[in-house]
């Protein structure tokens, strides 16, 4: 179901939405079958793109991580993306009262989940180690996440247009302030010791 979801929403999202809203799932069945699995496919295709195929800038130099200092990154990306898809679906399921909706925690961590689908899919490019082309790809997925956002907010919170609008980009601005604190804390661990060894191959 959630792969017929997922594909739906790249061909009609906004009849999808309709769809996917009638659906009850509790916190536990998200995470197993839809968030757990979403989530290990950009640290895992970072680990094995930065050990095994290398990272360029332009293809001719590449750049290597050691297998021992990228495992404990990807781990920590892994479950930041589980914590960070918690906090965001709380903050809409906290702000949604101000804006008229009724959904539950659970159903807004479903619909967060949705919205964000393109970009954990687009964290298979971590395999190709060609930085701007990856930059390419996960720029073109966070656009195609912002439409599903804006697209999907007024259909599946059940609330007017002009309403749903307002509510999306305050959902918007917490996730790019969740980003600029996680690339904060990442400056943090990296300067206490914690950055990776990097190899010229």
């Amino acid at each position: 179901m959630y792969f017929q979801h997922m594909f739906g929403l790249l061909y009609h999202p906004k009849a999808e939405w309709d769809s996917i809203k009638k659906e009850q799932h509790s916190l536990t069945h998200i995470y197993l079958t839809h968030l757990a699995i979403l989530a290990l496919i950009p640290p895992f295709a970072l680990l094995v793109g930065t050990t095994q195929f290398g990272w360029s800038f332009i293809g001719k130099e590449f750049y290597y991580l050691t297998f021992e200092s990228a495992l404990p990154l990807a781990v920590g990306f892994y479950f930041a993306l589980l914590v960070g898809m918690y906090l965001m679906a709380y903050c809409t399921y906290w702000m949604e009262k101000t804006f008229g909706a009724d959904a539950s925690l659970e159903r807004c961590l479903l619909f967060t989940t949705y919205t964000s689908t393109p970009m954990f899919l687009s964290g298979l490019i971590g395999l190709v180690p060609i930085l701007w082309l990856d930059v390419f790809v996960v720029m073109a997925a966070v656009a195609y996440t912002v439409y599903l956002l804006y697209a999907g907010v007024p259909i599946f919170m059940n609330i007017p247009e002009e309403r749903g609008f307002i509510f999306a980009s305050s959902i918007l601005t917490v996730g790019l302030c969740a980003l600029v604190g996680l690339m904060a804390a990442t400056v943090v661990l990296w300067s206490i010791g914690f950055s990776p060894q990097i190899i010229m191959g």
